[in-house]
This record gives C-alpha cells, structure tokens and sequence, in this order.
C-alpha cells in the first residue's frame, strides 16, 4: 500500500502586534530662514532605519520627518517652509517572533500638532502607530490517493484552496516632471510641495506588475521678479508603468500593499533654460503575496474489509478564497471657520484616510476611520494673508459581502478617489469626496489530515458475531459508507446487492448486507 500524498504551498499570520508612541520635542527655525509669525500648514512622514527581529520582541528605530509652512513675521502676504526631525526606538513587544522570522512595519501618523513656541522654535507633537506583521510559509503535505490497497475502501472529500503563489518585495520608481504653464512667472525658489498619490491600481499580467494611478501636485513658489511673489500651482498628473514579476499571472488573486513615496522635489530648466520645471522621483513600495485557486480532493477516511486499519491523523488549517469584495461611498460635510477668519480663494486641499478598526458581521464588512483634511486658503478682506483649516471627518462604511461562518479579509485598502472643496461664503466651506474601499475575502476550514495508515489483524470475535445476511435500517444521517465500514463491506457491494445507482440514501430505508467470508 502507497501513499499518494501532494503539497499543498500557503502563507499564514504567524504574529502581529501594534503600539502607540506619542513624538514630542521642539524644533528650531535656522539660521538661513527668516522668523515666524503664525503656523500655516505642516505635513509628516515616517522614516525607518532598523528593524531588528530578536525573540519576542521587534526593535523599530527611525525618525518622523516634519514640514511646516509658516507665515514670515512682519510679511503676513509671504511665507517659508522649515523641516526637522524627531528620532525614535521603539520595542515591541511580539509574542512567538523569532529572531530568524522576516517581519513588515507598518506606520500611520494618527495625529500631528505644531505650535509656534516664539519666531525661532515650534513645538512639534505626534502621535505614531507602528503594526508588526510576521507571515510564516507553511507546506500542508496531504493524501490524495492510495495505490496497491485492494483490500482497503477510501473515500475522498473535496478541498478547495488558495495556495500561495508567489511572495516578494519590490520597489517601482517613477521619474516625473512637472512644466508650469506659460502665464505664470518663472520659479526662483520652492517653497512648499504636497504630492498625494489617489487612484492607485496594481495588477498582475504574464510575468510583469501593472501601475498606473494619478498624482495631485500643489507646488508653492517664488517667483523671479522684483517682488518675488508666492505663486502656486495645483495639477493632476496621472502615471503608469509595467515591472518585470516572474511567474506572474492575470489569473491569480493579487494581495498588494503598497506605500508611495515622493523623493527630491527640485527644480530645473526647460527647453528654453528657463527654470518653468519641477522634477521628482515617485517610489512605491510593493509587498507582494500572489494566489491561485485549486481544487483536489484529499483522502478523508479508509477501512478494510478483511482487517483494522488504523489511522494517523492532524489538523491543518485551509483558506479558500470567496470574492474581492470593493465598494464606494460619498462624505460631504460643511465647515465652518471660527472667527474672525474669511476665506478669499481655497489654494490646496491635502487629505489621507485613516482606517481606525474593521470588524466582519452579518451585514457585512464594518470599516471604520476618518478623513484627515488641511485646507490652505487665502484669507477675504483686509486682513489678508493665509490661513489653514484642520478637520478630521469621521466615517463608516459597510462593504457588503454574504456571511459565511469563519469567514476572514486581509487588510482593507482604503483611498480617496475624488475630493472637492469649495467654498459658500467667507466662513463656510463645503467638502465633499468618495472614498474607495477594497478586500479580498476567504473562509477558513479547518480539515483532518490522513498522515499514515496501519493494517491490523481483526478481532476474531467481532468479525464471528458479523451476521452473514442482514436487513439493515438507515438511521438519521447514515451513509452507505457508514454502513460498509460498520459491517466491513465494500459500498460497491452494497449498491450492487441493492440495484442502487448512487450513493444516495435516507432514513428508513431497507439496506441487505451480505458478508463474503
């Protein structure tokens, strides 16, 4: 008797942990730029350095970046950008990590606070989420089949299963540039920058990943003249590009998480010499996990008709995958600006979802979070200037799905797909936006594993007491399968003696067994 057995290649969430670490220390304005006045609009990014995987623990060490646009003191019509840095070390605490296990960091700025301490030093406060995720490969070798067991009777059950694919990471690198238009001035100097990629798709072809999505690009900037005025420049800027990926198939259920970075925004000559010209290097980092759906059918229990055949069996868990679940819903809310501010024109709108919890119900899947938004205006009236408003729009969204018993997601993706920003009057402005959910969703099924089969002599005694010739009466939930195995008879016997055509039968019906000594 042969064993036929098959691997069976997939991933698993061997640990995960998160925690929460609140950044504060102060910045000082140097020497190069000029004193502060009021704080217009900051952005963030994390930066990690180490990640350093020892027994149970996860050791993260990087900085927070910060950018801050401030209004020039004494100049409430002129402005500059200053950045700084927060360094951190973070250790987590990550039960059942193992110093040789590779993990993925994670990172989502909840919260970021700057206060103007004086004109030569801000106050900068954050509060960071890191998330530690260490998947583990795992090979499930099952039966299938048996070869040379003509006195054994099997049975098989079918198993349908996503197995892992493929499994990598990879960075996609963009050059872009961006030429301003012919009735704005030439650019002397850059002040402030805010890329926002929206709209990002990654697709797998034959043996290459496709990227495309777009780019909203607010530049503010000096302009060449005797006044040198702020001039900005808002555009949409859509990308697209292919990498080589071995082995990749259309066909294959894609699980991709991807963080965009924008590096070195400079400024260059255009054709003419003439410095009209913004150029920057878009990078995405991909993590890569790749499926395909496969059905087999693995051996579920075996008997003898002459012997005792014994079994050796283990649990393994399964994951079948249901259906890409993605969905859309609209957010619109009105602001009001707290006096005295009036808004004369909206100049840039910079926005990221924060996804705060998901959780799988009846209804189906609940993702939860809010909308962080900065808004940067020029200010009506007399006053003048620039002001910014800052505004966390909370949402819920159900992302409909049939509710299956252990039924799982992957992480959702979350994203702006369109947003507008206009404004009612001088305190009052509208907001409204789609956002964009997707997940993939699998059931979880745990199965008994045949790992060996052992034949034993029968007893004796049990197999004497067998009746020869019997009528037997199904039972509630019996099966032919059932019945052969009690009475060590094939089930092709068992049909043969009832003229049954199938395998079906129901409670109350009359079985004959006739035992072949």
């Amino acid at each position: 008797m042969e064993l036929i057995k098959r691997n069976i290649h997939m991933d698993r969430l061997k640990c995960e942990a998160s925690t929460q670490i609140v950044l504060e220390d102060d910045i000082n304005i140097s020497d190069a730029r000029e004193d502060a006045s009021s704080l217009i609009m900051d952005k963030g990014n994390v930066v990690l350095e180490e990640v350093k995987v020892t027994d149970d623990h996860v050791k993260v060490k990087g900085y927070l970046e910060v950018c801050v646009l401030y209004t020039v003191d004494g100049k409430e019509t002129d402005m500059a950008c200053m950045e700084g840095k927060i360094p951190f070390e973070e250790q987590i605490y990550t039960e059942n990590v193992k110093s040789t296990d590779q993990v993925e960091v994670n990172w989502e700025i909840e919260d970021l606070t700057v206060g103007l301490i004086h004109s030569r030093k801000l106050g900068v406060q954050a509060i960071l989420t890191l998330k530690v995720s260490c998947e583990e490969i795992c090979d499930e070798e099952t039966v299938v089949d048996l070869r040379g067991g003509e006195l054994l009777e099997f049975r098989k059950k079918p198993l349908q299963v996503a197995t892992l694919s493929m499994k990598k990471k990879d960075i996609f690198h963009l050059k872009q540039e961006v030429e301003i238009p012919g009735s704005f001035p030439n650019i002397m100097s850059l002040v402030f920058w805010d890329i926002v990629p929206t709209g990002t798709e990654v697709k797998l072809a034959g043996d290459k990943i496709n990227l495309q999505g777009e780019l909203n690009a607010f530049f503010l900037y000096r302009g060449e003249g005797e006044e040198e005025e702020l001039c900005h420049y808002e555009t949409v800027i859509p990308f697209s590009g292919n990498m080589e990926c071995a082995g990749a198939k259309e066909s294959m259920i894609p699980e991709i998480n991807c963080r965009t970075e924008v590096k070195g925004v400079d400024v260059r000559p255009d054709f003419d010499g003439e410095d009209r010209v913004f150029s920057f290097e878009v990078c995405v980092g991909l993590s890569i996990s790749a499926y395909e759906e496969e059905e087999t059918e693995i051996l579920s229990d075996v008997y003898s008709v002459e012997k005792e055949a014994e079994l050796s069996e283990r649990e393994a868990t399964f994951r079948k995958f249901v259906s890409k679940g993605s969905g859309k819903m609209k957010l619109a809310q009105r602001l009001t600006l707290p006096e005295p501010e009036t808004i004369g024109k909206i100049l840039h709108t910079a926005y990221h979802p924060v996804l705060t919890g998901q959780e799988l119900c009846e209804e189906g899947l609940v993702i939860q979070g809010y909308l962080q938004m900065k808004t940067l205006y020029l200010r009506d009236g007399e006053r003048g200037g620039y002001g910014m408003l800052k505004k966390d729009l909370p949402f819920r969204y159900v992302l409909e799905c049939a509710y299956q018993e252990n039924l799982r997601h992957y992480p959702v993706c979350g994203e702006v797909e369109q947003m507008a920003v206009t404004v009612l009057d001088g305190r009052e402005i509208d907001v409204k936006c789609i956002l964009y959910f997707r997940a993939n969703l699998y059931t979880v099924r745990t199965e008994k594993i045949v790992e060996q089969i052992q034949l034993k002599d029968a007893d004796a005694e049990k197999m004497a007491s067998l009746p020869g010739m019997v009528i037997y009466m199904v039972r509630e939930g019996e099966s032919l399968w059932d019945i052969g195995k009690r009475y060590y008879v094939p089930v092709s016997e068992l049909k043969k003696c009832n003229e049954l055509t199938s395998d079906e039968i129901k409670c109350g019906d009359r079985i004959l067994i006739v035992k072949n000594n």
